[in-house]
Protein backbone atom coordinates (compact mmCIF):
# COMPACT_ATOMS: atom_id res chain seq x y z
CA UNK A 1 0.00 0.00 0.00
CA UNK A 2 1.36 3.43 -0.58
CA UNK A 3 0.36 6.79 0.96
CA UNK A 4 0.91 10.38 -0.16
CA UNK A 5 2.03 13.09 2.04
CA UNK A 6 2.39 16.50 1.45
CA UNK A 7 6.08 18.24 1.72
CA UNK A 8 7.68 21.77 0.59
CA UNK A 9 4.62 21.26 -2.04
CA UNK A 10 5.49 18.06 -3.62
CA UNK A 11 3.56 14.69 -2.99
CA UNK A 12 6.14 12.01 -1.50
CA UNK A 13 5.09 7.73 -1.34
CA UNK A 14 5.31 7.00 2.02
CA UNK A 15 5.96 3.28 1.93
CA UNK A 16 5.32 0.58 4.49
CA UNK A 17 8.47 -1.49 5.75
CA UNK A 18 9.21 -4.81 5.43
CA UNK A 19 10.02 -6.41 8.55
CA UNK A 20 12.54 -9.37 8.25
CA UNK A 21 11.61 -11.46 11.49
CA UNK A 22 9.82 -14.90 10.98
CA UNK A 23 7.39 -12.97 13.51
CA UNK A 24 4.48 -10.89 13.23
CA UNK A 25 5.85 -7.08 13.72
CA UNK A 26 4.18 -3.96 13.84
CA UNK A 27 4.27 -2.24 10.18
CA UNK A 28 6.11 1.32 10.16
CA UNK A 29 6.28 3.55 7.77
CA UNK A 30 9.06 5.56 5.98
CA UNK A 31 9.62 8.95 4.16
CA UNK A 32 11.42 9.46 1.54
CA UNK A 33 14.47 10.98 1.24
CA UNK A 34 13.92 14.35 0.28
CA UNK A 35 18.38 15.29 -0.29
CA UNK A 36 19.12 16.60 -3.25
CA UNK A 37 20.14 14.48 -6.52
CA UNK A 38 23.65 15.72 -6.33
CA UNK A 39 23.92 14.61 -3.13
CA UNK A 40 22.94 11.55 -3.53
CA UNK A 41 25.61 8.85 -4.18
CA UNK A 42 24.18 5.65 -6.32
CA UNK A 43 26.27 3.42 -6.93
CA UNK A 44 29.28 1.60 -4.98
CA UNK A 45 32.95 3.06 -5.66
CA UNK A 46 34.15 1.09 -8.60
CA UNK A 47 38.11 0.88 -7.03
CA UNK A 48 36.66 -0.06 -3.49
CA UNK A 49 33.91 -2.38 -5.06
CA UNK A 50 36.78 -4.36 -6.87
CA UNK A 51 39.66 -3.94 -3.83
CA UNK A 52 36.50 -5.98 -1.82
CA UNK A 53 36.09 -8.30 -3.84
CA UNK A 54 39.44 -9.49 -4.36
CA UNK A 55 39.56 -9.83 -0.65
CA UNK A 56 36.50 -12.20 -0.65
CA UNK A 57 37.94 -13.79 -3.31
CA UNK A 58 40.97 -14.75 -1.30
CA UNK A 59 38.93 -15.19 1.68
CA UNK A 60 36.98 -17.92 -0.53
CA UNK A 61 39.93 -19.90 -1.67
CA UNK A 62 41.69 -20.04 2.19
CA UNK A 63 38.41 -21.27 3.26
CA UNK A 64 36.70 -23.54 0.54
CA UNK A 65 33.73 -21.24 -0.28
CA UNK A 66 32.41 -20.39 -3.89
CA UNK A 67 35.01 -18.99 -5.57
CA UNK A 68 33.17 -18.05 -9.01
CA UNK A 69 30.23 -15.97 -7.35
CA UNK A 70 29.97 -13.42 -4.54
CA UNK A 71 27.84 -10.71 -2.89
CA UNK A 72 28.53 -7.17 -1.95
CA UNK A 73 27.00 -4.72 -0.77
CA UNK A 74 27.89 -1.29 0.27
CA UNK A 75 25.69 0.65 2.55
CA UNK A 76 27.39 4.02 2.15
CA UNK A 77 25.36 4.28 -1.25
CA UNK A 78 21.95 5.32 -1.11
CA UNK A 79 19.48 3.33 -0.53
CA UNK A 80 17.29 4.29 -3.77
CA UNK A 81 20.87 2.95 -5.96
CA UNK A 82 22.03 -0.09 -6.84
CA UNK A 83 24.26 -1.26 -4.03
CA UNK A 84 23.74 -4.72 -4.28
CA UNK A 85 26.34 -6.18 -6.90
CA UNK A 86 26.74 -10.01 -7.83
CA UNK A 87 30.11 -10.17 -8.73
CA UNK A 88 32.07 -12.71 -10.71
CA UNK A 89 35.09 -13.27 -8.75
CA UNK A 90 37.20 -15.11 -11.95
CA UNK A 91 36.50 -12.33 -14.85
CA UNK A 92 36.99 -9.50 -11.85
CA UNK A 93 33.54 -7.59 -12.66
CA UNK A 94 30.02 -7.19 -11.96
CA UNK A 95 27.68 -9.45 -12.61
CA UNK A 96 24.90 -7.75 -11.90
CA UNK A 97 23.33 -5.40 -9.17
CA UNK A 98 20.31 -4.24 -7.57
CA UNK A 99 18.26 -2.53 -5.05
CA UNK A 100 18.37 -3.65 -1.30
CA UNK A 101 17.06 -2.32 1.74
CA UNK A 102 18.70 -2.04 5.17
CA UNK A 103 17.47 -1.86 8.28
CA UNK A 104 16.02 0.53 10.20
CA UNK A 105 17.77 0.69 13.62
CA UNK A 106 16.77 2.82 16.11
CA UNK A 107 14.96 5.62 13.49
CA UNK A 108 13.51 3.83 11.08
CA UNK A 109 12.88 7.09 8.69
CA UNK A 110 16.38 8.26 9.29
CA UNK A 111 18.59 7.56 5.48
CA UNK A 112 22.13 6.92 6.98
CA UNK A 113 22.35 3.32 8.06
CA UNK A 114 23.02 2.35 11.55
CA UNK A 115 25.45 -0.53 12.50
CA UNK A 116 24.36 -3.08 15.53
CA UNK A 117 25.20 -6.86 16.13
CA UNK A 118 22.65 -6.36 18.76
CA UNK A 119 19.30 -8.71 19.24
CA UNK A 120 16.91 -6.59 18.89
CA UNK A 121 18.40 -3.93 17.22
CA UNK A 122 16.93 -3.85 13.91
CA UNK A 123 19.68 -2.93 12.43
CA UNK A 124 22.21 -4.29 9.79
CA UNK A 125 25.25 -5.59 10.24
CA UNK A 126 28.96 -5.27 8.96
CA UNK A 127 30.66 -8.11 7.75
CA UNK A 128 30.61 -11.31 5.46
CA UNK A 129 28.12 -13.94 6.23
CA UNK A 130 27.95 -17.70 4.71
CA UNK A 131 24.50 -17.83 2.58
CA UNK A 132 22.95 -21.08 3.83
CA UNK A 133 20.04 -23.32 3.57
CA UNK A 134 16.82 -22.43 1.45
CA UNK A 135 13.98 -22.26 3.17
CA UNK A 136 10.15 -20.88 3.02
CA UNK A 137 9.31 -18.50 5.57
CA UNK A 138 6.91 -14.94 5.70
CA UNK A 139 8.17 -13.50 2.70
CA UNK A 140 8.63 -16.56 0.60
CA UNK A 141 11.96 -18.04 -0.17
CA UNK A 142 14.75 -16.86 2.14
CA UNK A 143 18.37 -17.95 2.64
CA UNK A 144 19.58 -18.47 6.37
CA UNK A 145 23.04 -16.42 6.62
CA UNK A 146 25.54 -16.95 9.18
CA UNK A 147 27.78 -14.13 10.27
CA UNK A 148 31.82 -14.69 9.97
CA UNK A 149 32.80 -11.94 12.16
CA UNK A 150 32.48 -10.31 15.36
CA UNK A 151 30.35 -7.48 13.96
CA UNK A 152 27.86 -9.89 12.36
CA UNK A 153 28.52 -13.23 14.52
CA UNK A 154 24.64 -12.85 15.97
CA UNK A 155 23.14 -12.95 12.43
CA UNK A 156 21.25 -16.67 12.88
CA UNK A 157 19.78 -15.49 15.82
CA UNK A 158 18.78 -12.37 15.11
CA UNK A 159 16.61 -14.28 12.56
CA UNK A 160 18.80 -12.12 9.81
CA UNK A 161 18.38 -12.80 6.19
CA UNK A 162 18.71 -12.86 2.58
CA UNK A 163 14.75 -12.65 0.95
CA UNK A 164 12.83 -10.11 -1.17
CA UNK A 165 9.95 -7.86 -0.70
CA UNK A 166 7.87 -5.92 -3.46
CA UNK A 167 8.43 -2.88 -1.46
CA UNK A 168 11.90 -2.94 -3.13
CA UNK A 169 11.80 -1.32 -6.15
CA UNK A 170 13.55 -2.69 -9.76
CA UNK A 171 14.82 0.38 -10.74
CA UNK A 172 17.07 2.79 -9.20
CA UNK A 173 14.89 6.30 -8.06
CA UNK A 174 15.46 9.36 -6.18
CA UNK A 175 13.69 8.64 -2.96
CA UNK A 176 14.36 6.51 -0.38
CA UNK A 177 13.11 3.00 -0.63
CA UNK A 178 11.12 0.78 2.50
CA UNK A 179 13.64 -0.66 5.71
CA UNK A 180 13.67 -3.64 6.90
CA UNK A 181 14.54 -5.44 10.93
CA UNK A 182 18.31 -6.09 9.73
CA UNK A 183 17.84 -8.21 6.70
CA UNK A 184 19.59 -7.53 2.95
CA UNK A 185 16.16 -7.29 1.62
CA UNK A 186 15.68 -7.31 -2.53
CA UNK A 187 13.74 -6.85 -5.18
CA UNK A 188 11.34 -9.94 -5.70
CA UNK A 189 12.43 -10.45 -9.65
CA UNK A 190 16.45 -9.22 -8.59
CA UNK A 191 15.92 -11.88 -5.93
CA UNK A 192 14.76 -14.90 -8.29
CA UNK A 193 17.48 -14.12 -10.49
CA UNK A 194 20.30 -14.94 -7.87
CA UNK A 195 18.91 -17.69 -6.65
CA UNK A 196 20.22 -20.11 -9.49
CA UNK A 197 23.60 -19.23 -8.96
CA UNK A 198 22.75 -19.92 -5.27
CA UNK A 199 20.89 -23.06 -5.66
CA UNK A 200 23.65 -24.90 -7.97
CA UNK A 201 26.87 -23.79 -6.14
CA UNK A 202 28.42 -26.90 -4.95
CA UNK A 203 30.47 -24.62 -2.14
CA UNK A 204 28.73 -22.32 0.07
CA UNK A 205 28.91 -18.45 -1.23
CA UNK A 206 29.63 -15.69 0.32
CA UNK A 207 27.88 -11.99 1.19
CA UNK A 208 30.16 -8.83 2.36
CA UNK A 209 28.11 -6.12 3.94
CA UNK A 210 30.56 -3.06 3.99
CA UNK A 211 30.58 0.76 3.99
Amino acid sequence: MIRFKASGGWLLPILFLAACKEKNTSPHVITPSSSPVEELVMTPDAILLHKKAKILQQYAVKHGYNTRYAFLVDFSVFSGGKRFICYDLLHRRIQSSGLVAHGQGPDFRAEKVVFSNVPGSRCSSLGKYRIGGKYSGRFGTAYKLYGLDSSNSRAFDRFVVLHSHTCVPALAQQQGICRSDGCPTLNPDYFASLQPLIDTSSRPMLLWIYR
